[in-house]
Protein backbone atom coordinates (compact mmCIF):
# COMPACT_ATOMS: atom_id res chain seq x y z
CA UNK A 1 0.00 0.00 0.00
CA UNK A 2 2.48 2.17 0.65
CA UNK A 3 4.51 1.29 -2.27
CA UNK A 4 1.70 1.88 -4.43
CA UNK A 5 1.07 5.48 -2.38
CA UNK A 6 4.25 6.47 -3.22
CA UNK A 7 4.63 5.82 -6.74
CA UNK A 8 1.36 7.85 -7.27
CA UNK A 9 2.93 10.74 -5.30
CA UNK A 10 5.84 10.37 -7.92
CA UNK A 11 3.59 10.35 -10.89
CA UNK A 12 1.75 13.52 -10.07
CA UNK A 13 4.89 15.26 -9.08
CA UNK A 14 6.62 14.65 -12.32
CA UNK A 15 3.42 15.75 -14.20
CA UNK A 16 4.02 19.07 -11.93
CA UNK A 17 6.98 19.32 -12.98
CA UNK A 18 6.14 18.80 -16.39
CA UNK A 19 3.65 21.53 -16.52
CA UNK A 20 5.70 24.05 -14.49
CA UNK A 21 8.67 23.30 -17.26
CA UNK A 22 6.16 23.71 -19.88
CA UNK A 23 4.92 26.84 -18.59
CA UNK A 24 8.27 28.67 -18.43
CA UNK A 25 9.49 27.44 -21.20
CA UNK A 26 6.40 28.78 -23.02
CA UNK A 27 6.81 32.05 -21.11
CA UNK A 28 10.19 32.66 -21.60
CA UNK A 29 10.68 31.93 -25.45
CA UNK A 30 7.63 33.73 -26.82
CA UNK A 31 8.71 36.90 -28.42
CA UNK A 32 5.02 39.33 -27.89
CA UNK A 33 7.36 42.18 -29.31
CA UNK A 34 6.22 42.97 -32.92
CA UNK A 35 10.02 43.22 -34.85
CA UNK A 36 10.42 45.69 -38.23
CA UNK A 37 11.78 44.23 -41.07
CA UNK A 38 14.22 46.01 -43.21
CA UNK A 39 12.76 46.41 -46.98
CA UNK A 40 9.43 45.90 -45.50
CA UNK A 41 6.94 49.10 -44.60
CA UNK A 42 7.53 51.00 -40.98
CA UNK A 43 4.34 50.82 -38.84
CA UNK A 44 2.60 53.59 -39.46
CA UNK A 45 1.32 55.92 -35.98
CA UNK A 46 0.62 59.26 -34.79
CA UNK A 47 1.88 61.38 -31.94
CA UNK A 48 1.42 64.84 -30.78
CA UNK A 49 4.83 67.27 -30.02
CA UNK A 50 5.15 69.41 -27.70
CA UNK A 51 3.48 72.69 -29.50
CA UNK A 52 -0.08 70.33 -29.95
CA UNK A 53 0.58 69.55 -33.66
CA UNK A 54 -0.37 65.92 -35.06
CA UNK A 55 2.98 64.49 -36.38
CA UNK A 56 1.47 60.77 -38.57
CA UNK A 57 4.40 58.62 -40.16
CA UNK A 58 2.71 58.38 -43.18
CA UNK A 59 2.11 62.58 -43.94
CA UNK A 60 6.34 62.15 -44.39
CA UNK A 61 5.80 59.89 -47.47
CA UNK A 62 8.21 61.18 -49.99
CA UNK A 63 10.90 62.47 -47.41
CA UNK A 64 13.21 60.35 -45.39
CA UNK A 65 12.56 60.14 -42.20
CA UNK A 66 15.31 59.28 -39.26
CA UNK A 67 13.54 58.08 -36.47
CA UNK A 68 14.57 58.33 -33.02
CA UNK A 69 13.54 56.87 -29.72
CA UNK A 70 15.12 57.89 -26.43
CA UNK A 71 14.83 59.34 -23.24
CA UNK A 72 15.55 62.29 -20.90
CA UNK A 73 17.76 60.35 -18.56
CA UNK A 74 19.41 58.17 -21.07
CA UNK A 75 23.09 59.15 -21.47
CA UNK A 76 23.62 58.59 -24.96
CA UNK A 77 20.86 59.87 -26.57
CA UNK A 78 21.46 62.91 -24.95
CA UNK A 79 25.10 62.88 -26.04
CA UNK A 80 23.34 62.35 -29.77
CA UNK A 81 20.73 64.66 -29.67
CA UNK A 82 22.96 67.68 -30.43
CA UNK A 83 24.40 65.64 -33.55
CA UNK A 84 20.97 64.91 -34.77
CA UNK A 85 19.79 68.69 -34.50
CA UNK A 86 22.87 69.57 -36.47
CA UNK A 87 22.62 67.11 -39.21
CA UNK A 88 18.36 67.76 -39.29
CA UNK A 89 19.70 71.52 -40.00
CA UNK A 90 22.04 70.48 -43.30
CA UNK A 91 19.31 68.13 -44.77
CA UNK A 92 15.82 69.13 -43.64
CA UNK A 93 15.89 71.58 -46.83
CA UNK A 94 17.06 67.90 -48.44
CA UNK A 95 13.96 66.05 -47.86
CA UNK A 96 14.89 64.35 -44.79
CA UNK A 97 12.38 64.59 -41.71
CA UNK A 98 13.30 64.19 -37.87
CA UNK A 99 11.28 62.55 -35.71
CA UNK A 100 12.18 62.32 -32.00
CA UNK A 101 10.38 59.64 -29.91
CA UNK A 102 10.41 60.11 -26.29
CA UNK A 103 9.04 57.24 -24.58
CA UNK A 104 6.71 58.28 -22.00
CA UNK A 105 7.94 60.50 -19.96
CA UNK A 106 6.48 64.48 -18.99
CA UNK A 107 5.78 67.12 -21.37
CA UNK A 108 7.63 69.28 -18.64
CA UNK A 109 10.60 66.80 -18.38
CA UNK A 110 10.99 66.72 -22.68
CA UNK A 111 10.08 70.28 -22.94
CA UNK A 112 12.78 71.45 -20.48
CA UNK A 113 15.44 68.56 -22.22
CA UNK A 114 14.75 70.09 -25.65
CA UNK A 115 14.87 73.69 -24.72
CA UNK A 116 18.44 73.04 -22.94
CA UNK A 117 19.64 71.19 -25.92
CA UNK A 118 17.70 73.60 -28.30
CA UNK A 119 16.56 71.23 -30.28
CA UNK A 120 14.87 72.28 -33.62
CA UNK A 121 13.07 68.98 -35.18
CA UNK A 122 9.81 67.62 -33.66
CA UNK A 123 9.46 65.69 -30.72
CA UNK A 124 6.97 63.65 -29.96
CA UNK A 125 5.85 61.72 -26.84
CA UNK A 126 4.83 58.37 -26.86
CA UNK A 127 2.89 58.52 -23.30
CA UNK A 128 1.35 54.46 -23.82
CA UNK A 129 4.15 53.36 -25.16
CA UNK A 130 2.11 51.68 -28.05
CA UNK A 131 4.32 53.02 -30.75
CA UNK A 132 7.45 51.62 -28.97
CA UNK A 133 6.19 48.48 -28.71
CA UNK A 134 5.24 48.37 -32.64
CA UNK A 135 9.07 49.01 -33.29
CA UNK A 136 10.23 46.57 -30.67
CA UNK A 137 12.11 49.11 -28.91
CA UNK A 138 14.59 47.91 -26.22
CA UNK A 139 16.94 49.32 -25.03
CA UNK A 140 17.15 52.87 -26.15
CA UNK A 141 18.51 54.95 -27.67
CA UNK A 142 17.67 53.05 -31.27
CA UNK A 143 17.23 54.76 -34.71
CA UNK A 144 15.25 53.41 -37.47
CA UNK A 145 16.26 55.05 -41.01
CA UNK A 146 12.77 55.00 -43.00
CA UNK A 147 12.91 56.17 -47.41
CA UNK A 148 10.39 57.91 -48.91
CA UNK A 149 8.13 55.05 -49.71
CA UNK A 150 7.90 54.27 -45.87
CA UNK A 151 10.22 51.63 -45.71
CA UNK A 152 12.66 50.61 -43.21
CA UNK A 153 16.10 50.95 -45.00
CA UNK A 154 18.21 50.17 -41.59
CA UNK A 155 17.94 50.00 -37.55
CA UNK A 156 20.45 51.61 -35.23
CA UNK A 157 20.77 50.48 -31.83
CA UNK A 158 22.96 52.18 -29.92
CA UNK A 159 24.79 55.83 -29.26
CA UNK A 160 25.37 57.77 -32.94
CA UNK A 161 28.35 60.16 -33.81
CA UNK A 162 27.74 62.78 -36.03
CA UNK A 163 29.60 61.12 -38.21
CA UNK A 164 27.07 58.28 -38.43
CA UNK A 165 23.97 60.70 -38.19
CA UNK A 166 25.35 62.40 -41.53
CA UNK A 167 25.96 59.04 -42.96
CA UNK A 168 22.74 57.95 -42.36
CA UNK A 169 20.40 60.70 -43.52
CA UNK A 170 22.55 61.02 -46.73
CA UNK A 171 21.60 57.29 -46.51
CA UNK A 172 17.42 58.33 -46.72
CA UNK A 173 18.10 61.77 -48.41
CA UNK A 174 15.29 61.30 -51.43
Amino acid sequence: MKKQRLMIRTFILLILGAAIAYTLYANFTKDDKQTVEIGKKAPDFALVDLNGEKHKLSDYKGQGVFLNFWGTWCKPCEKEMPYINHQYQQFKDQGVQVLAVNVGESDLAVKKFAERYQLDFPIVIDKDSEVMHAYGVNPLPITFLIDKDGNVVKTHTGELTEAMVKEFMEQIKP
